[in-house]
């Protein structure tokens, strides 16, 4: 369980990381800008962020200047909050956002919603099969951190210690390391401060 002030102190922060992944993964390097399409990143939260008393809070970047003037960027961030107490949303929102907040099922889409997740619950070999594949990409998450550990090491030695930087950065940023993660295990393995981490990072990304 996520500590919940954690998670408030962080949510913001982690939907612009959300948004630069979603980006990354639209764009091939190189690829021209204007091919961005459109993208949301959507929270559900069962607490109020903001404290507002919203069911829905939605931001696009604006002018601070001219609170009219949209930049035009394509991007919403929306956060849905379970614990809304104003009348901003559908009925059939409410329904939905309650019942993702432990109520019983109300209408006919919820009811849906509920048969489709004990299904799931019910289904012993779809629980097994995740499971497995959960332990699998933790033993895959472990052996690749392992060896692209060594193999960063190895490279520092062999090739200088700028080229074994470089080749542990690629590897655990392959295994969808955060940039702080990364910059963590530099600094243990290569005896380095966060100042120059983050320099090597933001070199390899180019």
């Amino acid at each position: 369980m996520y500590d919940k002030k954690i998670l408030k102190d962080n949510l913001p922060k982690r939907m612009r990381y959300y948004q630069g992944m979603i980006d990354l993964n639209i764009l091939e390097k190189g690829e021209n800008y204007k091919n961005l399409k459109k993208s949301f990143v959507i929270f559900i939260c069962t607490f109020d962020l903001f404290g507002l008393g919203r069911h829905v809070y939605t931001f696009e970047n604006r002018c601070i200047e001219d609170l009219e003037l949209p930049l035009g960027d394509d991007t919403t961030k929306i956060i849905l909050n379970t614990k809304g107490t104003l009348d901003d949303v559908s009925p059939e929102m409410k329904k939905l956002l309650n019942y993702i907040d432990g109520e019983a099922p109300s209408d006919e889409f919820t009811e849906e919603l509920e048969q489709a997740v004990k299904k799931v619950r019910d289904n012993e070999k779809w629980r097994l099969d995740y499971m497995t594949l959960q332990m699998s990409y933790q033993e895959k998450f472990e052996q690749g951190l392992e060896q692209g550990l060594e193999q960063g090491l190895e490279q520092g030695l062999e090739r200088g210690i700028e080229q074994g930087i470089s080749g542990t950065i690629k590897i655990l940023a392959g295994l969808d390391y955060s940039d702080e993660q990364i910059a963590e295990q530099l600094i243990k393995q290569f005896a380095i401060d966060e100042e120059q981490a983050y320099k090597y990072i933001l070199i390899a990304k180019k």
